[in-house]
Formats: C-alpha cells, sequence, structure tokens
C-alpha cells in the first residue's frame, strides 16, 4: 500500500512562506506599518503564528525580507531606460523620475513604506535610502555619458528636491488632497503638467 503524503503548512514550507509574506503584502497595503502585528499577519495568513518563529526567526525578520522583495529601486529596468532614452531624447535620470512620479502612484504598498521610512529607524528601510542612490548614481545623466556622480552639486541637488517633491505629492494627494497649488493630481491634466514642470527643471539644471 503506497504511504500516504501528509499535505499541510508544515510539509509545504515555501507555500506557507509565501502565504505569510503576501499577508504583510495585505497589510501593509490596507492599513500601514503599525497594523503589522504578529496576531494580524497570522490571521490573514490563515496559519498559526507559531509558524513565523519556524520559518522565518521572528515577526521582524518576516517584515525585513517581505520589504527586500519589494525594493522598487531593484526593479528599475536600466535596459528599458537607455531605450526610453534613445526614442524620446530625454536623460536617463529624467525617465526615471517620471517612473517614479507614475509608479508611486499606484503602488499603494510603496506609498506606506516611503512613509514608513520617515516615521522609524530601521535597516532595511535604510537599505532602501541606498540602493536608491546606488541606483541613481549608477545612471547615465546625458547623451555624453557622463556619470551622475561626475556632475555637479547643483544637478544633484535638484535632483534630491525633484524626487522629494514627486514623493509627496503622490502620498499628500494620495491621503489628504486631490489637489495642490490648485493642480489637481488625480486628473491626467494635472499630472501632465507636473511631469513637464519636472522635465523643464531637470533640464535646466543639466545645462548649468
Amino acid at each position: 500500500m503506497p504511504r500516504k503524503v501528509v499535505q499541510g503548512p508544515i510539509r509545504d514550507k515555501e507555500r506557507t512562506k509565501r502565504k505569510l509574506l503576501n499577508a504583510v503584502g495585505k497589510i501593509l497595503k490596507t492599513e500601514g506599518y503599525l497594523g503589522l502585528k504578529v496576531s494580524k499577519i497570522s490571521a490573514v495568513a490563515g496559519f498559526d503564528k507559531k509558524l513565523i518563529y519556524t520559518y522565518f526567526g521572528s515577526t521582524d525578520k518576516l517584515i525585513d525580507e517581505y520589504i527586500r522583495s519589494q525594493d522598487y529601486w531593484r526593479k528599475i529596468d536600466e535596459k528599458q531606460i537607455d531605450s526610453n532614452f534613445s526614442a524620446s531624447g530625454k536623460t536617463p535620470a529624467e525617465i526615471a523620475l517620471l517612473s517614479q512620479f507614475e509608479g508611486l502612484k499606484t503602488n499603494k504598498e510603496l506609498q506606506k513604506i516611503i512613509i514608513w521610512q520617515i516615521s522609524e529607524k530601521r535597516s532595511v528601510l535604510r537599505n532602501l535610502f541606498e540602493q536608491r542612490e546606488k541606483v541613481f548614481q549608477g545612471l547615465k545623466s546625458s547623451a555624453k555619458e557622463l556619470d551622475f556622480s561626475q556632475q555637479s552639486e547643483e544637478f544633484k541637488t535638484t535632483l534630491a528636491i525633484l524626487l522629494a517633491g514627486i514623493h509627496y505629492l503622490n502620498l499628500c494627494t494620495v491621503h489628504n488632497s486631490t489637489t495642490f497649488c490648485g493642480i489637481n493630481l488625480k486628473s491626467k491634466e494635472g499630472r501632465m503638467k507636473i511631469e513637464k514642470a519636472i522635465l523643464d527643471i531637470a533640464d535646466f539644471a543639466h545645462q548649468r
């Protein structure tokens, strides 16, 4: 008689880990980082909370693994940026800024993670900031293929302000308002105006 295969969360380790990670994402998306409690995660995943300790060691380690898996900056496709650069004439830095502006509008999890980054000291969150720096330093800033690291301090400072503005405008309008300085950031027309301003400012800074 063939041996019966025992099914269940202990047997299917990867399936269980995936469900626990997905539960972190669901909670982060709907409630933010303050909702990431061990009892809540286990309830959403549908498993005993002991499995969190069995497979991840602690709730913090589970959360950290989820954050690493959702690192937006690692997902920037530099080949796609190069392709868009050739087709549009925009610099890779400009393309990356526009991508961040548009992507943050719809990525609820990234919105919560950015809020978390400025609210709590955590090594994995600090690593996200460091990864962002590496991505921008690795981008080419012009058709002359000058490295970002070689650009003037004024140019890099302008990009820093643009990126901070992109984050704030998206987060502010998502949670509390549809308009900022009279511009409706939930309308196509309003967002196109901001995109034009991003390009104008970046282009001005690059030419200095």
